[in-house]
């Protein structure tokens, strides 16, 4: 097996492809609440530098009139909707319903016309009309910020990609409880299943759109 030091080289040649950003995308913005923000949270994740950089995206996509998506976690209490992720992970219970750890900061919370998709597990399009409702706007790129990367955010650009949805992550919009899960991720992701992309690159889209 190749060492660490190898890593850049032997990926390259293999997993090195990129995909093209389309002509129809929307902003997501995954489970980006209370939770991880709030530094009594079990679930805190020191994510104020990626909600800054978030604040500043959903400016720009609402600017551009982009179409807007945020996903939130709501289980009822106890669980009882949660199954094997309710129970593999007991500190989600700060996300029953009810919670004030569940809610939206005031920087992120969703304007008219912007859509809120509820879920219990760790993509956004696991059990929810969130496939739908783009394929039903004509979207075919999908821009996608919040928390946590090596879960939420990970396993929906995943799902994205198999939906047919082209995912572009990113990185300063995304924060994780620690660095190494966090940039681990965005390499895998970039490396086989997204464009993991920084927050200036983010801005430049959007706004071409305007220009367009």
């Amino acid at each position: 097996m190749a060492g660490r030091d190898d890593l850049g080289e032997n990926y390259r040649g293999t997993f090195d492809g990129h995909l093209p950003f389309g002509t129809r995308p929307a902003l997501l913005i995954v489970d980006f609440v209370m939770a991880y923000l709030d530094p009594a949270s079990p679930l805190f994740a020191g994510a104020e530098n990626a909600l800054a950089s978030t604040v500043r995206l959903l400016a720009a996509a609402r600017a551009a009139g982009m179409p807007i998506v945020f996903t939130n976690v709501i289980f009822e209490p106890g669980g009882s909707d949660g199954g094997l992720f309710y129970k593999k992970v007991p500190a989600l219970s700060c996300l029953d319903r009810g919670s004030p750890l569940g809610e939206f900061p005031r920087e992120l919370s969703p304007g008219p016309g912007e859509h809120v998709i509820t879920k219990q597990y760790p993509s956004a399009f696991f059990g929810t009309g969130l496939s739908a409702l783009l394929e039903g706007d004509g979207i075919d790129t999908l821009m996608i910020a919040g928390v946590s990367t090596s879960g939420c955010v990970r396993a929906s650009a995943l799902d994205a990609l198999q939906h047919g949805f082209a995912p572009f992550v990113v990185e300063d919009a995304c924060a994780d409880r620690h660095v190494d899960p966090h940039q681990a991720s965005l390499f895998d992701l970039q490396a086989k299943y997204a464009e993991v992309i920084d927050e200036k690159q983010a801005i430049w889209q959007i706004e071409r759109l305007c220009r367009s």
